[in-house]
C-alpha cells in the first residue's frame, strides 16, 4: 500500500540524490549490493547481541539504499533486466537476514514464541515475493496486498527500535502483526493470481 501512496513523495527526495550519485560514477547495481551487504552485516551483528535500538537505526540507514538504486536507474533513463533481478534477489537476502537475526535473538533470550513469529514472517515474506514473480512469469498479475516490503520493514524496525528503548512487549506485537499481515498478503496474491487466470481463460 505504501508503494502506491508514498512513491511520488519519496521520489521527490531520492531522485536528485540518485542523479548526483550517477554523476559521481556510481551504478545502481553497486548501490544495491552495498546496501544489502550493510543490511545483512548490521542485522547479524546487532540483533543477536540484543542491541535492538542501534540495530534498527543501522538497518534503516542501509535499507534506504533500496530507494536510491531506483532513483539512480531513473536518472540513467531506465533500469536493466538484470538490475531488476539483482534488486529483487538482494531484497530477499536482506529480509531473510533481518528475520533470521530476530529469531536468533528470540531464541537467545528464551522467547520461543517470538522466534516462531520471526520465522513465520521470514517464510511468508519470501513466499509473497515468489507468488508475484511466479505469477508474472505465467503472464498473470499478483501485485499488492496488505503487507508489502515497505510495510513489513516499518513494522519490524519500529518495533525493534522501541523494544531497544525499553518498551515492553512491543517487539512481540510487531513480529506477530508482521507474521499475520504477511501471511494474509500471501493469500491475497494467490487470490489475485487466481482471478487473473480465470479472466484469461474466460
Amino acid at each position: 500500500m505504501l508503494n502506491i501512496f508514498a512513491r511520488a513523495s519519496v521520489s521527490r527526495v531520492t531522485d536528485p540524490i540518485g542523479a548526483w550519485l550517477v554523476r559521481r560514477g556510481l551504478t545502481p547495481n553497486s548501490v544495491t549490493v552495498l546496501g544489502t551487504i550493510g543490511t545483512v552485516a548490521a542485522t547479524l551483528w546487532f540483533f543477536p547481541r540484543g542491541q535492538l535500538f542501534v540495530g534498527a537505526l543501522a538497518v534503516t540507514a542501509f535499507v534506504l539504499f533500496d530507494l536510491l538504486d531506483g532513483a539512480m536507474a531513473r536518472a540513467q533513463g531506465s533500469g536493466t533486466p538484470f538490475g531488476a533481478v539483482l534488486d529483487a534477489s538482494c531484497d530477499r537476502i536482506a529480509d531473510g537476514a533481518l528475520f533470521a537475526a530476530l529469531a536468533w535473538y528470540a531464541f537467545g533470550v528464551g522467547n520461543r514464541w517470538l522466534a516462531v513469529a520471526a520465522l513465520v514472517s521470514l517464510v511468508a515474506a519470501q513466499v509473497v515475493s515468489y507468488v508475484k514473480a511466479r505469477a508474472e512469469a505465467s503472464g498473470l498479475n499478483a501485485d499488492g496486498g496488505l503487507a508489502e516490503r515497505a510495510e513489513r520493514l516499518i513494522v519490524v524496525l519500529v518495533g525493534s527500535g522501541l523494544s531497544g528503548l525499553g518498551v515492553p512487549y512491543i517487539l512481540d506485537v510487531a513480529l506477530w502483526l508482521c507474521a499475520v499481515l504477511t501471511a494474509a498478503t500471501v493469500v491475497q496474491r494467490l487470490l489475485a493470481a487466481h482471478r487473473a487466470a480465470t479472466e484469461v481463460v474466460g
